[in-house]
């Protein structure tokens, strides 16, 4: 059987904060996280702002350490993996990030941007990599002249152009996308969707999508996780979940999806009060107290994940 591209198990990161002389608190933006990404799939994030969704983004790429659980790439644990493999690792596994207007070097040409994360892992002849750069240009569809321009010279959907022919540099098998269209025009979105779906089919790639925009997510997603104060409370194949969500945290997301309908009234009671603080998680389920349908167990005992149906689940007492 072939193991899943992406597995993680109890992932949890604690941010110890000082708040005093002799008090130290913590913030639980990750706590006790769990799910698989099959090879050519495109597992979806959402949730509210502040969630925990970046976090585990940058837990993934190793850019923060787990406070405890494990992250597993093609079986290999990365906690145990050694410096040769965690190198590979890096190679394999590259972000597209939210800010196409901050994520490139503005000092540098583009033919250099791109060529950086070859150059990283392996040495190529000056030819042959100035062959190789406009042959990325070319995919991501920007002409062979744009190598010797700067950022600034391109609008914000040619430069996340740019950021998705960087990232395809070192040939990877995974890709992050931290809110890859948030930023960009209305007008240009689909194309850079477009364009994401078309490399994801060319070069067999796996993704990870952090995403707020739930009409995204329903548009590019196979499977969907749906996250809560560091928490996911329901996961499941994209279509089951937008169409029969389980969990009223869930509803209520959809619900609250503009429709161009003037006569459309969601079904569904309307959530009240932010989210909650990291740094004070209530006791029982975290959503409870903004929930319309809490009872008694739900202040007490947080509800282990129930299946709904064939990989779909929810954290909620209600699917009882």
């Amino acid at each position: 059987m072939t193991p899943p591209r992406l597995e993680i198990q109890g992932l949890k990161k604690h941010f110890p904060l000082k708040a005093g002389l002799f008090r130290r608190d913590t913030v639980k933006a990750v706590d006790g996280v769990s799910f698989s990404i099959a090879p050519g799939e495109t597992f979806a994030l959402v949730g509210e702002s502040g969630c925990g969704k970046t976090t585990i983004a940058k837990l993934v790429l190793l850019l923060e350490r787990p406070s405890a659980g494990c992250i597993r790439f093609d079986g290999q644990d990365l906690a145990t993996a050694t410096a040769a493999q965690v190198k590979d690792y890096r190679r394999q596994a590259q972000a597209v990030f939210q800010d196409p207007y901050a994520s490139l070097n503005p000092r540098l040409r583009v033919r250099t941007i791109v060529a950086e994360p070859i150059l990283v892992h392996q040495r190529w002849e000056k030819r042959a990599l100035r062959r190789r750069v406009e042959e990325l240009l070319g995919i991501v569809g920007l002409p062979p002249s744009a190598a010797d321009q700067y950022p600034h010279e391109f609008s914000g959907g040619q430069r996340q152009r740019i950021a998705i022919a960087r990232a395809l540099a070192p040939n990877p098998r995974f890709l992050v996308l931290d809110e890859p269209i948030s930023a960009l025009d209305v007008s240009i979105r689909a194309q850079v969707l477009n364009l994401l779906s078309d490399i994801q089919e060319q070069f067999q790639l796996t993704y990870l999508i952090i995403a707020h925009d739930l009409a995204l997510v329903e548009h590019i997603s196979t499977r969907v996780g749906v996250m809560y104060l560091g928490t996911l409370v329901e996961v499941g194949p994209t279509e089951q979940v937008f169409t029969h969500p389980s969990h009223p945290y869930t509803q209520a997301l959809l619900a609250a999806v503009p429709r161009p309908d003037p006569d459309f009234r969601p079904r569904v009671d309307a959530i009240h009060g932010e989210i909650g603080s990291a740094l004070n998680l209530p006791r029982g389920c975290k959503f409870h107290p903004r929930c319309p349908k809490a009872f008694a167990p739900c202040r007490v005992d947080p509800p282990a994940p129930r299946v709904v149906a064939g990989g779909h689940a929810a954290a909620c007492y209600l699917v009882e």
